[in-house]
């Protein structure tokens, strides 16, 4: 079975004494895992050290980065490089999210930037991927995410494919309360992993995790992760609360 993965983005969020409450909650409910889920905390930059610290001696536990600079060193006051996530042993790191596009302009050649000098380091990108609302509502998201892939996926060989999980973001039910529909999210997960399919082999397809990325919750993570084609949910609001994502842990396949 593919890797199922409940991945924490807690955005900008917290100050650094109620993340670390909140990953104690957590882990002291000491959620068990089977050999094929994984739970990852894409946690601020000030708090990846300390939560990587609380979760390395643990099977299936990790920490992501929320982002990582395009550029491998230099001049860039502000920005953190992939060698220094790699120097804290950071294994996981989110690249394209939506709100990087959005309010950052982030380009489809700067995130296959970032994610060639991840792969380069040895760390796994979780690669987000997905369409606005006026794309949704033209009809137009297979071929708005699929241009998404080939300009930033694509030109990765197979095996470095491997390394690489997707996220899919309706961005149109982010933080709206809004959720896709059990359907709508299977039909585009099955239609990434369809495009995957064709430009490598269904092989391919079939190993690589896709991940949902639109207001999932504790009441309805277990009906998405129910669908064929996705492998767990990258959660923003409710990976906040405790009680919430130890819930989303528990209901992967």
């Amino acid at each position: 079975m593919r890797q199922q993965i409940a991945a924490a983005n807690w955005k900008m969020n917290l100050t650094y004494v109620e993340g670390q409450q909140l990953l104690k909650d957590i882990l002291d409910e000491n959620v068990e895992t089977s050999e094929h889920q994984v739970v990852i905390f894409g946690v601020p930059f000030p708090y990846l050290m300390t939560a990587n610290e609380k979760v390395n001696t643990l099977k299936n536990f990790y920490v992501a980065a929320q982002n990582c600079s395009n550029k491998k060193s230099g001049a860039y006051t502000g920005e953190v490089s992939v060698d220094m996530l790699k120097s804290l042993n950071i294994q996981y790191c989110i690249i394209g999210h939506s709100e990087r596009r959005e309010y950052f302009n982030e380009t489809n050649l700067e995130i296959s930037e970032k994610l060639d000098l991840l792969l380069g380091a040895g760390l796994k990108p979780i690669f987000c991927c997905g369409e606005p609302l006026s794309i949704r509502e033209a009809g137009t998201q297979n071929e708005y995410v699929e241009k998404q892939l080939k300009e930033s996926l694509f030109h990765l060989s197979a095996e470095d494919l491997k390394n690489v999980v997707i996220a899919y973001e309706p961005i149109w039910a982010i933080g709206t309360g809004k959720t896709a529909t059990t359907e709508q999210a299977q039909e585009i997960h099955a239609y990434l992993r369809s495009v995957i399919a064709k430009q490598y082999s269904q092989e391919a397809a079939d190993g690589i995790s896709i991940l949902y990325g639109g207001s999932v919750k504790a009441n309805n993570a277990k009906e998405l992760f129910s669908c064929p084609d996705v492998d767990g949910g990258l959660v923003g609001g409710a990976s906040l609360v405790a009680v919430d994502f130890v819930e989303i842990i528990k209901a992967l396949k």
